[in-house]
Order: structure tokens, then C-alpha cells, then sequence
């Protein structure tokens, strides 16, 4: 059974950091790309980072380079995306999604749409 668990996520003052954690099982782990995206209330989803073996670099937001940081740990079929700098408009519900490499596009890395697993979701919380 595929299953992505994510977790991670709180209450935070602005300036402060959480890291959350993607946990994958159920398939081959370094054939996919991971993904993080995010969805405030009242708006769309977007892509907050990626990573996989094809992207020469992580993707990430416009919104979030500079403070956010994409890892993966292969043995632990994890990725980590650490948040530094958190602000207020990052709160949001956080979920991480798995795909294909050979499926990967780049819209698909902004909006989430066509990307194949997904976690339940973590609240992230940054109160100003």
C-alpha cells in the first residue's frame, strides 16, 4: 500500500522555524519526486518546493527561496522541508505528494494537479 505521512507542523511566532517530514512507503522511493504544497483558507493550492533526482536543483516557490529548504533522506524514504523565517502568510495546510519521475512537470510542481500520492496534510500555523 502506498501511504505518505506527513507531519511536522504547529503554532509558530514570525521569525520562527519548523521542519516537517514526509515519510513514503509502498513504492520506490528515489523513482519519484516529492513535493510540497500548501493551501490557505480561501485559496488555490500551490507548490512550495520539489525535489527528485532529475531536477538538477529543487524547485521552489518565488514566495518561499531563501527561507525554505528541501532534503531527502533516500534511507529513510523521507523528505524534510525545513522553514525558516516563517510569516503570517505562510499559514497554511501543508501536505506532501509523490510522483512518477517520468511524470513530472513543471506545472505540476506549482499546482499539485496530476500528482499521484498525496499525505493527509499538516497545519502550519505563524502568528504575526
Amino acid at each position: 500500500e502506498v501511504q505518505l505521512v506527513d507531519s511536522g507542523g504547529g503554532l509558530v511566532q514570525a521569525g520562527g522555524s519548523l521542519r516537517l517530514s514526509c515519510v513514503a512507503s509502498g513504492f520506490t522511493f528515489a523513482g519519484y519526486a516529492i513535493g510540497w504544497f500548501r493551501q490557505a483558507p480561501g485559496k488555490e493550492r500551490e507548490g512550495v518546493s520539489c525535489i527528485s533526482t532529475t531536477l538538477h536543483w529543487p524547485y521552489y516557490a518565488d514566495s518561499v527561496k531563501g527561507r525554505f529548504t528541501i532534503s531527502s533522506d533516500n534511507a529513510k524514504n523521507t523528505v524534510y522541508l525545513q522553514m525558516d523565517d516563517l510569516k503570517p502568510e505562510d499559514t497554511a495546510v501543508y501536505y506532501c505528494a509523490a510522483v512518477n519521475l517520468l511524470g513530472l512537470t513543471i506545472p505540476m510542481m506549482k499546482t499539485g494537479n496530476g500528482m499521484e500520492y498525496w499525505g493527509k496534510g499538516t497545519l502550519v500555523t505563524v502568528s504575526a
